[in-house]
């Protein structure tokens, strides 16, 4: 059997197994890591090390390959793995006496998994968690697969074949084994293919309007106009091609556009990935129609969904968006919030070795909870049975309907309604704190808190919660002062104390955060360390030669090579949101340097994201704001004033997606944006300094006349 056929057996597992505690073994290496997914295997009798010159050093002395395992820490398939092989005596010896073995965090080290999901897609052609790479002492992979077994069935290779053919083949096939390693590194480091004069495909790859167009029609031509959404299942929110379609929707006024997004929305929060009792989305829906999803809740979707859901919103006025987002950001600010301020990453899919068992519910249950004329509103509020919906007799909370349409049927007020359910919800809710909890990954990453600050921001800035935005500041807070180097580098993980530099993601999403934030509040402190971030990311990550963004450091020293991306994954490309951060500084700050910089970004972007538009969504909503016309205001009086509390209240109601909002006031301001020096009050009153585009409007003073110069209706 060759290492080919090996990875092509591994590329589909069985999906499903309980994790266990195995405390009572004795610890490896990993007992010292901060990481809580690392501690989770530091009793198995796996001899793990973690990412580090001792592992390498050791595969080198003792001529063994590497067995990579990467994960996180409320993945369901991690621990599936977990518990069938690397918590097994027996697959445990056989891995220690052919690997040096190490396990990564992925959260923790999202530069390693970059580069080794994308050696498995071109290996495999899949990708996903639990990662399993075998390479060589100089981080070269020759194998990769996902979730193995430990024993093989149904023409699938398990743990205890494949790790005696890796061994023997290491022996034997050496040569064949480090050139497929040596030429499948060469593949990674070439990257992309880019287009060239020579070829005829400059014109196609054009980075301009026609770009954003191919977008629209590529999700148009994807759309489930029976459930929302995008493909089939298994079905992500991916709520950043939602961002990019109201973009669309207020660029071209295409009622498709908005059509998809509200379609979309509006299944997503009456479907099974909702938690309709304690907020909150979980991570995807197992099948096409929102109803089963996977149970894990991830900090990011958290914030990327309240982005969406508060943008639609604005966009519509309708009331159920901002329901959704508060829901969404009460369960953040309850369950995901560290008392110094930061936001923790993730809560598991499991609780008590089963996938969901916190959230579901059997009708016995319920009953338990409610009074008989509560269930039976349950029933018909939800699609709830006495035999279930979902496995094994229980329940996932599904609604039937919307709670106006549901009102209209009962002949009660849609308030009276909605009265009665926060009354059950309440009680199911407590009842339900009483279980087993899911595991709460309690690290605080740089990154996803950035887009949470944003997502704070951006909600407190439209539905009008002071609360919201306090919030945001003070994990902005926590950041900037506990997680920078001396040299104001970002530090990517904080878990008893920060640690790991870090990665462009980390820069891009703070800044965004940070921009948002003082959008909402005007505190100066938080636009200039935007731009000092701003700053180091361009001097530690900017590519001299191609252009764009690494993903790693200039001083990285331990990965075998510096990955560049620009396609979305389950959060937007760093690259792409760099773009966007760059072209709303330049209009912040007045430096042209910054917009310069971002069509630089634009074009080193613009050959990959040609071919396939589907995956570059948040490089056209930048795209979309770079190409303008973009509305830059500038606000001169205090943000105490009430004519300045008046027109921004004008600007936060609308969806206005291009502009950028600068209070021009005060020394501090000026030193970052030299033109607010000569902006000032008209007769006493705050005025609103307006350009679009390239040209400038006389200063305004009321929020009638804003929104008429901004073409906008009251």
């Amino acid at each position: 059997m060759t290492i080919k056929t090996i990875v092509i057996l591994m590329a589909n597992g069985p999906n499903h197994i309980r994790s266990p505690s195995t405390l009572s073994k004795p610890a490896n290496r990993l007992i010292s890591e901060k990481s809580l997914y690392l501690r989770q295997h530091a009793h198995n009798p796996v001899d793990w090390y973690p990412w580090g010159e001792e592992a390498f050093q050791a595969a080198t002395r003792e001529d063994r390959p590497v067995f990579l395992s990467i994960g996180y820490s409320t993945c369901h398939w991690c621990h599936v793995m977990a518990r069938e092989s690397f918590m097994d005596q027996e697959v445990a010896d056989l891995m220690n006496r052919t690997f040096i073995c190490i396990k990564v965090d992925r959260e923790e080290r999202p530069d390693i998994d970059q580069i080794y999901m994308k050696a498995a897609l071109a290996m495999t052609g899949r990708g996903g968690w639990p990662l399993s790479i075998i390479m060589t002492a100089d981080k070269k992979p020759f194998f990769a697969a996902t979730y193995i077994p430990k024993r093989g069935s149904l023409g699938q290779a398990g743990m205890m074949e494949i790790i005696p053919k890796i061994g023997e083949l290491w022996q034997v096939s050496r040569d064949e084994l480090l050139g497929s390693a040596d030429q499948i590194l060469d593949h990674l480091k070439r990257g992309p293919v880019q287009p060239s004069p020579q070829d005829g495909a400059v014109d196609d790859v054009a980075v301009d309007e026609s770009l954003l167009k191919k977008g629209y029609d590529a999700l148009a031509s994807v759309y489930d106009p029976q459930n929302g959404g995008f493909g089939g299942a298994p079905k992500f929110p991916s709520p950043h091609n939602l961002l990019f379609l109201l973009r669309y929707w207020k660029r071209s006024k295409d009622a498709f556009a908005l059509q998809m997004v509200e379609d979309t929305l509006q299944a997503m929060r009456m479907g099974g990935i909702f938690d309709h009792l304690g907020g909150g989305f979980h991570r995807y829906s197992t099948d096409g129609g929102w109803r089963v999803p996977h149970f894990e809740k991830m900090l990011y979707d958290q914030a990327m969904m309240a982005m969406a859901y508060t943008e639609a919103y604005q966009a519509t006025g309708k009331e159920e968006y901002s329901r959704t987002v508060r829901e969404v950001l009460e369960y953040v600010l309850r369950d995901m919030t560290s008392s110094q301020g930061g936001f923790f990453s993730a809560e598991d899919a499991d609780s008590e070795g089963e996938e969901g068992a916190y959230y579901l519910w059997r009708a016995e249950e319920l009953k338990e909870v409610l009074d008989r004329e509560e269930f039976s509103l349950l029933i018909r509020l939800f699609d709830i049975y006495e035999s279930g919906n979902f496995e094994d007799g229980r329940n996932i909370l599904i609604a039937r309907s919307t709670f106006k349409d549901a009102a209209s049927v009962l002949g009660i007020s849609e308030s009276e309604l909605r009265g009665r359910w926060e009354s059950m919800r309440a009680r199911m809710l407590a009842v339900r704190e009483k279980r087993v909890h899911p595991q709460k990954d309690d690290k605080i990453l740089a990154d996803w808190n950035g887009l949470m600050i944003a997502a704070l921001a951006k909600a407190s800035q439209a539905l009008g919660r002071p609360e919201y935005a306090n919030a945001a500041a003070r994990a902005a807070d926590f950041i900037l002062d506990n997680m920078r180097t001396e040299r104001g580098r970002l530090l990517h993980s904080y878990r008893e104390g920060a640690a790991i530099s870090g990665c462009l993601d980390d820069y891009a999403f703070l800044i965004w955060g940070l921009i948002d934030l003082y959008e909402t509040v005007f505190e100066v402190k938080y636009l200039r360390a935007s731009v000092e971030l701003t700053r180091t990311m361009i001097e530690h990550f900017w590519d001299k030669g191609q252009g764009g963004l690494f993903f790693s450091s200039d001083d990285a020293t331990d990965l075998p090579l510096r990955e560049k991306a620009f396609r979305d994954g389950a959060i937007p490309s760093g690259n792409s949101a760099a773009m966007l951060n760059l072209l709303r500084l330049s209009h912040l700050t007045g430096e042209s340097e910054w917009e310069d910089r971002a069509w630089e970004l634009a074009a080193a972007s613009g050959a990959s994201a040609a071919g396939q538009t589907l995956g570059y969504t948040m490089l056209l909503s930048s795209l979309d704001y770079g190409l303008g016309p973009a509305i830059q205001i500038a606000l001169a009086g205090r943000k105490e004033d009430e004519s300045t509390i008046k027109m921004l209240k004008a600007i936060r109601e609308r969806f206005l997606p291009s502009k950028s909002v600068l209070l021009a006031w005060g020394e501090e301001t000026a030193d970052l944006a030299e033109f607010a020096r000569s902006l000032a009050k008209i007769e006493g009153k705050s005025a609103a300094y307006v350009c679009t585009g390239k040209a400038c409007r006389p200063p305004v003073t009321s929020p009638e006349e804003l929104m008429l110069m901004l073409g906008e209706r009251n």
